[in-house]
């Protein structure tokens, strides 16, 4: 199992064991993460699974594809850390890997 810490916009850390293989999105649903809706279901297409990667945790999930980053180009908190959970798989190496939640997803 692999560790994840989702971080509120209020402050509160949620931390939670994931399987490799599954997104970040899946983990935050399965053990019902505040902030992280999902409506799409995870085919990138509603940015409601924004999430902001702490910055020691960038190299590890990697850059957004582009239609990724179009979608992120419409939330109201996207910055060079944003990410949307549903396209990153858990992977071994990012337990421990730091998410926060911010304020309003789309």
């Amino acid at each position: 199992m692999i560790d994840l810490i989702f971080v509120e916009h209020g402050g509160e850390r949620h931390r939670v064991s994931a399987q490799p293989g599954g997104s970040l999105m899946q983990a935050a649903i399965d053990n019902s993460i505040p902030g992280i809706d999902a409506d799409c279901g995870g085919s990138c297409a509603c940015g409601t699974c924004h999430v902001i990667v702490d910055s020691e945790w960038l190299a590890k999930v990697g850059s957004p594809s582009e239609s990724e980053a179009l979608m992120l180009e419409m939330t109201p908190e996207n910055s060079e850390r944003s990410r949307l959970a549903c396209q990153i798989t858990i992977e071994p190496e990012m337990s421990g890997m730091v998410v926060a939640i911010p304020e309003f997803q789309m």
